[in-house]
């Protein structure tokens, strides 16, 4: 009975792995415009090795919007709001069998642009998300 529990503590702990989450630390440069508003590309992408993944974002159009679909995952809208909160959340449904080492990643870009990033590297299957305010 004490192996087998030794045996399932050492293959939770070799499951584990890192989260990493990258905010980039400068602010934007601001700048001051008189002209007309430009619309501006929006864009979430879904990545990883996972065999499906739930994923929830929010659009001004769509408001928020659940989906479950294979990866990779991409989906874009146009706006010409000066300002705008975004939110994508990923959840993993599950990973192949034959998957060693396991990514998911979830962007949000403006204009071709990151502005938000957030990656797993575990076989969790934990919600990874990113948010924030995009300001022209």
């Amino acid at each position: 009975m004490r192996s087998i529990l030794v045996v399932l503590v050492a293959l939770l702990v070799a499951g584990c792995g890192d989260t990493i989450i990258n905010v980039p630390n400068q602010p934007s440069a601001v700048t001051s415009s008189t002209t007309a508003a430009t619309s501006n590309k929006l864009e979430f992408r879904v990545t990883g090795n996972a065999s499906s993944a739930r994923i929830r974002y929010s659009t001004p159009l769509d408001g928020l919007v659940q989906t479950t679909t294979t990866l990779p995952f991409f989906t874009s809208f146009s706006t010409k709001a000066d300002d705008m909160f975004v939110s994508l959340e990923v959840t993993p449904i599950s990973y192949s069998a034959i998957v060693n080492n396991p990514f998911l990643s979830a962007q949000i870009l403006v204009n071709n642009t990151l502005f938000r990033e957030a990656t797993s590297t575990d076989f969790f299957l934990y919600t990874i998300s990113v948010s924030g305010v995009w300001r022209r």
